[in-house]
């Protein structure tokens, strides 16, 4: 999942948890709403842990050294 789906669920979620005010027989719009802005929370938290690039804190920069040996 990435970030736009994660955000559109986010969205989807809290305008049927907070605007719709219909009622259907045998399923609550605003659990649904919950539902789907919780997986879009979770979704966003792994999109962005897995593909965010990590920091190195331990790498070892090596410098190169190029001897130049001149022949006459």
């Amino acid at each position: 999942m990435g970030i736009g789906v994660s955000i559109v669920l986010i969205a989807i979620g809290a305008i049927l948890t907070f605007a719709v005010h219909a009622a259907v027989s045998g399923v609550s719009i605003v659990a649904i709403g919950i539902i789907l802005m919780v997986a879009g929370v979770i979704g966003l938290i792994v999109t962005l842990t897995i593909f965010t690039p990590r920091r190195r804190d331990g790498a070892v920069e090596r410098e190169r050294v190029i001897e130049r040996h001149d022949v006459y």
